[in-house]
């Protein structure tokens, strides 16, 4: 209780948790609240008991807001540079493996715009069922996952033999971003990391490459 409002503070830290997130919730919920000049507290008679969170923040009179003058017409979006138009990805077979439904079916469907075959799994057992079937080109796997995570995914697909695709180039698409993480994505045998939210320009380049399309 005294660690919850603290970042990265989680009951189980591990990459094959049961439970999703990254033990930032709370952290930005105290800042945000801070920035307001308020407190916020969690009270719990213990363990199944549930809890209760305070926040307190001061009651201050809102100011009239004034009308904004426009100064200009100019777009707020910059115009699309042709020349850095995404690649192409027609043709390649990709497999996507994330637990979490909502992040596998948006990186699916990016990749599927550009032409890709792309086969999805949410756990290893159904990524490497998966893997052995299609034979993908490139491989995009979460790193945490329940029971089983995405290094003993790499793991396991490096030690097949090379004519079953144990060179297959594969991307940590991960929450965990930091130089560490990146690291031991690359020590364990992944050739990019990627932190989420992925940018997704820089993802279909990442996968072109990989695939000799760059």
């Amino acid at each position: 209780l005294p660690l919850v409002f603290e970042p990265f503070q989680q009951a189980d830290a591990s990459t094959t948790r049961r439970h999703g997130g990254l033990g930032l919730g709370l952290a930005i919920v105290k800042q945000l609240i801070a920035a307001h000049g308020g407190s916020v507290t969690a009270l719990s008679d213990g363990v199944g008991l549930g809890a209760t969170f305070i926040a307190q923040v001061p009651a201050r009179v809102a100011a009239v807001a004034q009308p904004v003058r426009q100064e200009s017409t100019r777009p707020l979006q910059a115009p699309i540079n042709l020349e850095h138009a995404p690649p192409s990805l027609e043709g390649l077979k990709l497999l996507v493996v994330d637990d979490e439904e909502d992040a596998r079916t948006l990186v699916a469907e990016v990749l599927s715009k550009q032409g890709a075959e792309v086969h999805v799994a949410a756990s290893v057992d159904q990524a490497l069922l998966m893997f052995a079937r299609v034979r993908p080109d490139v491989v995009l796997s979460d790193i945490s996952m329940p029971v089983t995570d995405g290094y003993d995914l790499i793991k396991r697909v490096r030690a097949l033999p090379v004519s079953q695709g144990a060179r297959t180039p594969a991307v940590a698409l991960t929450a965990y971003a930091r130089d560490q993480d990146a690291q031991r994505a690359l020590a364990a045998g992944y050739q990019h990391h990627m932190a989420k939210p992925v940018e997704v320009n820089v993802l279909l380049r990442i996968v072109a490459d990989l695939a000799g399309r760059g």
